[in-house]
């Protein structure tokens, strides 16, 4: 699916109807030292390892991609998000 670069919509910080820059969210690495990172570590740590089973093949061929909209005005920051589909183009 094709998205538009650009998108006039509702801003809620300019609390008007402004340009937006379309880009597509991508997922930024995980701190290791996080709360649920230690949590697991500590649950897989010893003699038992896995609390839960790990997921072998994951059962959806798709996912949600969510949009990141900026607004052109004051640059804050809105997430849409998107349909489900394979691939998604910003043109």
């Amino acid at each position: 699916m094709k998205a538009p670069k650009q998108i006039r919509t509702y801003c809620p910080k300019c609390k008007s109807h402004t340009d937006h820059q379309v880009s597509i969210y991508k997922k930024s690495k995980e701190r290791a030292m996080s709360d649920g990172a230690r949590r697991q570590a500590r649950r897989k740590h010893g003699y038992g390892g896995q609390k839960f089973p790990e997921l072998k093949r994951t059962a959806k061929t798709t996912k949600k991609q969510l949009l990141r909209l900026s607004c052109r005005t004051c640059n804050s920051e809105v997430y849409r998000l998107g349909i489900r589909l394979r691939k998604l183009e910003i043109t």
